[in-house]
């Protein structure tokens, strides 16, 4: 299934097993009804609500690729028995005479809620096991290597379609001069130095390695090109050594890989992330309107041209959008100078624009990019399409910084100073690359406040 397809029927089936659920229990209930008829669809989307927002701080809602069907039902355990425990406690705080017997009901209401929305979960898993064992909805992989090790790794995912790869081809460590070749039917497409080409061109989102000792040497350039893409990698385990720290191992149907750079954050962080990112900016935006308006008067009144500059930036997976700024500069900058990066006591910046970036106001628009969900309010500093292309191609890694959202403010930012030249984003890259080997919320905390305190001491760039 797609994302957006799979997430629609966890959604739906979870609408109704969820609601089943408490159905079901309230006829066990002593002396209880079913809702009154015209409290039955609030109260049914409230305890929806409820569940959602635990489900999604399990990561229930992500999408599924051949995973461990024990390991979801643990999960769905974990989350309802959580759940349940928050909804048993509030129950101390009823001073109601049939407390207890809620208690006792709650109890009832969650194994009959774990039985169900797990039940529901294995059939939508077993209904994906066969489209994929049908070639339906698997993704487009490539192979990298060509020996015995890359072999018996096609072997493999040719004998578990259900894994969901499609081998669309082999990808040689070096250049071969037949022109034709291939292995059970499956060509080779290209050599590693057309690794990025070729997986545009066979739209592949998966990426297995299957090489051997001598071209370890390989593997690093190989990551390298995958960083920055919406592509999975995967390796075999014994080159596990050479990206320790970076992987964890992925073994279904006793099939081991590695999953190399995989998602650092826990499903609840990676939740809580994006409700604060959307939480603040809602604050500061209306709580801050009648400022912002008399910001954007300012400007009129100081320069001809629009209030807000909008600049094509490079987002998460490499994505493009539209990045929003308070105008500071002469509305021709960017058409007298070209691309270029700012410089303090730049001449291109208004008398406006000046104080404004003094205290940081010209970066309030992006909260509109943080609400859209094009940014985050931590994460590596946007760039623009022209230094990404230049940078990627002196600074090794440079595109891994485009695994992760976008930031108003990072680790980078409050680390080093502004970026000057390439040196400088050699430099602040190494700090990008530690925050999002270490991303969680408490380190997006940390960084939060020391932005404010940067604020508080108005020690931006003018």
């Amino acid at each position: 299934m797609h994302k957006r397809i799979d997430r629609i029927v966890l959604l739906t089936l979870d609408f109704l097993t969820l609601n089943l659920a408490f159905l079901l229990s309230s006829l066990w209930r002593p002396g209880s009804q079913a809702d009154p008829t015209e409290n039955f669809w609030v109260s049914m989307a409230m305890r929806y609500g409820y569940w959602l927002v635990w489900f999604f701080l399990f990561g229930l809602y992500r999408h599924w690729y051949a995973q461990s069907r024990l390991d979801e039902v643990l999960t769905i355990f974990r989350a309802t028995v959580l759940g349940s425990l928050f909804l048993f406690f509030l129950e101390f705080l009823n001073d109601q005479p049939d407390a207890g017997s809620t208690r006792g009901w709650i109890v009832v209401y969650w194994l009959i809620l774990f039985m169900l929305v797990s039940a529901g979960r294995l059939v939508v898993r077993a209904l994906q096991k066969r489209l994929l064992e049908a070639g339906i909805g698997a993704r487009n992989t490539l192979i990298v290597g060509w020996s015995k090790k890359a072999f018996d790794l096609c072997d493999m995912v040719l004998k578990y379609p259900a894994l969901g790869y499609h081998v669309v081809g082999f990808v040689t460590p070096r250049r071969v001069r037949k022109r034709k070749l291939d292995y059970r039917g499956i060509p080779v497409v290209g050599s590693t130095k057309s690794l990025p080409g070729l997986l545009d061109r066979h739209t592949a989102t998966e990426v297995l390695v299957g090489l051997d000792s001598t071209d370890h040497d390989q593997l690093l350039e190989i990551i390298r090109y995958c960083n920055g893409r919406e592509v999975g990698m995967k390796i075999i385990p014994d080159l596990y050594d050479i990206v320790s720290g970076q992987a964890r191992m992925n073994s279904i149907y006793g099939f081991p890989l590695i999953e190399v750079t995989p998602e650092i954050m826990k499903p609840w962080e990676e939740t809580m992330k994006r409700m604060a990112d959307v939480l603040v900016s809602l604050v500061v935006l209306a709580a801050g309107a009648p400022l912002w308006m008399l910001v954007a008067l300012a400007i009129v009144l100081d320069s001809p041209g629009p209030v807000f500059y909008r600049q094509v930036r490079v987002g998460r997976n490499g994505e493009k959008f539209t990045m929003l700024k308070f105008r500071s500069m002469r509305a021709d900058a960017e058409s007298l100078f070209g691309p270029m990066w700012a410089e303090r006591n730049d001449p291109r910046v208004t008398r406006v624009g000046r104080i404004i970036r003094r205290v940081h106001i010209d970066e309030v628009p992006q909260f509109i990019n943080v609400l859209v969900g094009h940014m985050s309010l931590v994460g590596p500093r946007p760039e623009r399409a022209y230094f990404v292309e230049k940078l990627e191609k002196e600074l090794p890694f440079y595109r891994r910084r485009l695994r992760v959202r976008p930031g108003m403010t990072g680790w980078a930012q409050i680390k080093y100073r502004y970026d000057q030249s390439v040196e400088d984003v050699r430099t602040k890259l190494k700090y990008d690359l530690f925050y999002i080997e270490n991303m969680s919320w408490r380190m997006d905390l940390k960084i939060l406040f020391n932005t404010l305190y940067v604020l508080i001491r108005g020690k931006g760039q003018g």
